[in-house]
């Protein structure tokens, strides 16, 4: 079996990850671990994760376990500590990280010359398939159309907008002939002005417990094409990402997303 490790295992997408792991067959879950000072350390991952026991307590440090391959949902600062970790022991990624600057994709790039490495900003299935439609409905619609990325999320979300919006609005201005670094606008406030036909305009919501709700409109003359995705349990993510690891095992060295992992890439 695989030896699975998660970063951030006491944390609602961490206990999904161990409830993912945990229920299948061809993984192990061989180390967890949180911050230093965290209140669930010491504890036993299933429990954690609301299950039962599973032979696991929740260490401070990448370091203190043994395992083939790591999945990782926390910050950018600490993912980039997980990646230097990996690289140096050769140990595989699984990245579902958000909010990583240029940077640091840039790191994550060169390591993935030495470690296998998925690095997504959303591991659903679903919401890759709809980057695929967005593709899709980019390449028919052309310049004939205004494009806008509506996202929301719960309250808790410290970034924006949000990877996924991001990642849409990427796969949009590619498919039209675009640089998102020019497009992209963020913010709009007071006398704007006439909306530029080039724009890709991003609007956020946070509030609630919201999950995970994004939208695509493409807007024309007397019709509008809408994509959205909806997720209500971040059940689909970690699923997404146990799908991603066991797709990556067998894969050389490289670095990959989850269009590779699905067979959607061209």
């Amino acid at each position: 079996m695989t030896r699975i490790a998660i970063a951030g295992a006491a944390g609602r997408m961490g206990q999904a990850l161990i409830q993912a792991v945990t229920s299948d067959a061809e993984f192990e879950l061989a180390h967890a671990f949180e911050q230093p000072g965290h209140a669930s350390l010491g504890t036993d991952a299933g429990v954690v994760a609301g299950l039962d026991r599973v032979g696991i307590a929740l260490t401070d440090s990448i370091g203190s376990g043994d395992f083939d391959l790591l999945i990782t949902f926390t910050t950018p600062t600490a993912t980039m500590e997980h990646l230097t970790y990996c690289q140096s022991q050769g140990r595989r990624m699984v990245i579902g990280t958000t909010g990583l600057d240029e940077g640091q994709r840039s790191e994550v790039a060169s390591a993935s010359e030495h470690i296998g490495v998925v690095l997504a900003p959303n591991m659903s299935v679903g919401v890759n398939l709809t980057l695929k439609l967005i593709e899709l409905a980019g390449r028919t619609l052309g310049d004939s159309v205004d494009v806008e990325v509506i996202e929301a999320h719960h309250r808790y979300k410290v970034d924006a907008p949000s990877g996924t919006a991001l990642r849409m609005g990427e796969v949009a201005a590619k498919a039209l002939g675009r640089d998102l670094a020019t497009a992209g606008v963020y913010s709009r406030h007071g006398q704007i002005g006439v909306r530029d036909d080039k724009t890709i305009g991003f609007a956020t919501v946070r509030a609630g417990d919201v999950v995970g709700e994004h939208s695509i409109w493409f807007v024309g003359t007397g019709e509008r094409v809408e994509i959205t995705h909806k997720a209500t349990s971040r059940t689909i993510y970690a699923a997404g990402a146990v799908r991603a690891a066991r797709w990556l095992i067998d894969q050389p060295n490289g670095l990959y997303d989850m269009q590779d992992v699905l067979g959607l890439s061209d």
